[in-house]
């Protein structure tokens, strides 16, 4: 979608790929380099604060976060410091370390979060997604 809109789309993987469907560059080049940051890892004892407080610092000044996956692979702590300074220009959050976040949290408190209600995969796209796949399993079970 990004490319469509006629953005310039790098990536970082974890595992190296021969079909990624963009460059793939290291992590330090990503976050130097990107204007929009978007965190999509799973949660697991190797991810966890993958955004680290260092990783945020090399982020490239002025970018966009956002986190749809999980507020713990993040440095929150980090992550409100670089809001509050401008070094992240802007966050968009779905996800949160403790959940549901409650008002007076800061990031509920900064003008440049934007915050969604764990909810904002919710497409009509994902939802037929889960649904082809939710049959997908009933079929398999039933064979």
């Amino acid at each position: 979608m990004a490319k469509g809109l006629g953005m310039e789309v790098i990536a970082y993987n974890r595992t190296p790929r021969n079909d990624a469907p963009c460059p793939l560059v290291d992590i330090d080049t990503l976050l130097a380099r990107a204007d929009v940051v978007s965190l999509n890892l799973v949660l697991n004892d190797e991810t966890r604060g993958f955004l680290s407080r260092e990783r945020i610092a090399r982020m490239k000044s002025g970018a966009l976060f956002v986190n749809t996956a999980r507020g713990a692979l993040a440095d929150e702590q980090a992550l409100i410091d670089a809001l509050k300074s401008g070094h992240i220009r802007h966050a968009g959050l779905d996800v949160f370390h403790n959940e549901p976040l409650k008002a007076d949290h800061p990031l509920a408190q900064l003008p440049n979060v934007t915050l969604s209600a764990h909810a904002a995969f919710r497409t009509l796209e994902a939802s037929m997604t889960l649904l082809r796949r939710a049959i997908e399993i009933v079929k398999k079970i039933q064979d």
